[in-house]
């Protein structure tokens, strides 16, 4: 008989040959993911999208479990607070922690440029599998995480223990960063962010990088990575990955009520309002423009809602061809979107790729092409 260990063994030899990173090789081959999935995960519904349902360590013996943990796939730990070994049935909710696909934590980990010798700031430890990762290839001195919610925090506290490593873990708001061990030579969010705290940029050196996903409230995303200058400003390009993590939970979007459609002062669109849908880089950029709304879609309908003024957009086809917005407040909201739309048509369309972020004490700002061209401001 094979002993487990022999099996978890060979199957981190396989997810490190499937991932394919030589940097990262070592660590996935030494790391055992199954200690940080705990006693249960939550498998999706596939009839319900909002449906969970608990997929337990004991009930699913040894192998099925093993094999789980080393699918190159996203395993939910927690629906609205409640962690999966703590459900009594079917969960009917919104995952708010995870255990990410490895082979997405090495590329968030190779577009950091992690290399040895560096200290690293990882905001949102998880479930502790990157922070077991880093620790292996680093040295766990070299590695500070933190986390905002207790049990998640406790839970891989525990794993981390258990997989042998002692880093600094700490429970607080990730957004305020770890003064105590700054400055560091990299910070990464392992959790999405709709612009970047002002925190993290003192606790970074000069030279230093920050590499976070950002994420607005329409659902527009885009992979920064920001080097540290030596004014204390850090500026750089998004990254070609469309990568992304659940956002932080302050930086989420207030609830949305129903909105009344099809009122308000009446014009023709000048854009098809279908590319918000079946293009992530216009919705990016539309976001940009305005970055307080909440975007969407009915069975022939884009949908813009600013919860905090009460402004709204609609659209719908026109009969005699085109389109037809509508809109009502204080915000032109339509407007807004559909002049950035153009400007990044008139640039060729291109990818977040082609955009860039600077980062100030006095503001925040995206640009297109290089830091003198067009440019928008995120929220304060």
């Amino acid at each position: 008989m094979v002993a487990v260990s022999d099996t978890a063994a060979k199957l981190r030899l396989a997810l490190a040959d499937h991932v394919g990173s030589p940097g990262w090789r070592q660590a996935l081959e030494a790391v055992p993911r199954e200690l940080f999935l705990g006693d249960a995960v939550y498998r999706a519904d596939e009839s319900r999208g909002d449906r969970w349902i608990p997929v337990r360590r004991a009930e699913v013996g040894v192998d099925e479990w093993l094999s789980l943990a080393y699918t190159d796939a996203t395993w939910v730990t927690q629906i609205d607070g409640v962690m999966a070994e703590d459900a009594t049935g079917v969960m009917v909710g919104q995952p708010s922690s995870s255990s990410t696909f490895p082979s997405l934590v090495v590329r968030m980990l190779e577009a950091a440029q992690i290399s040895e010798g560096e200290t690293v700031l990882e905001i949102g430890t998880g479930t502790g599998y990157s922070t077991s990762l880093m620790c292996q290839r680093l040295g766990q001195e070299a590695v500070t995480s933190i986390e905002y919610d207790q049990e998640v925090a406790a839970r891989a506290r525990k794993a981390i223990t258990e997989a042998g490593y002692v880093p600094t873990l700490v429970v607080g708001d990730g957004l305020l960063g770890y003064g105590e061990d700054a400055e560091y030579d990299r910070l990464i969010a392992t959790c999405s962010v709709r612009t970047i705290p002002w925190a993290w940029m003192w606790q970074v050196r000069e030279g230093g990088t920050i590499t976070a996903p950002m994420r607005g409230w329409m659902g527009g995303v885009a992979f920064a990575h920001l080097t540290l200058a030596d004014d204390g400003s850090a500026s750089g390009r998004f990254l070609k990955d469309d990568l992304y993590f659940m956002t932080a939970r302050s930086h989420l979007p207030p609830p949305r009520p129903p909105v009344t459609t099809g009122f308000g002062d009446a014009r023709r669109s000048r854009i098809d309002p279908s590319i918000l849908r079946d293009d992530d880089t216009a919705l990016w950029v539309a976001q940009l423009a305005a970055p307080q709304v909440q975007c969407s879609w009915g069975e022939d309908k884009t949908i813009l809602l600013d919860v905090s003024t009460g402004s709204r957009a609609d659209t719908t086809p026109d009969p005699a061809g085109g389109w037809t917005v509508h809109q009502h407040g204080p915000i032109k909201l339509w407007d807004e979107a559909e002049k950035a739309l153009l400007v990044w048509e008139e640039a060729g369309r291109p990818h977040q790729s082609g955009f860039g972020l600077t980062v100030t004490r006095d503001r925040q700002y995206v640009w297109l092409g290089d830091p003198d061209g067009p440019s928008w401001d995120l929220p304060a």
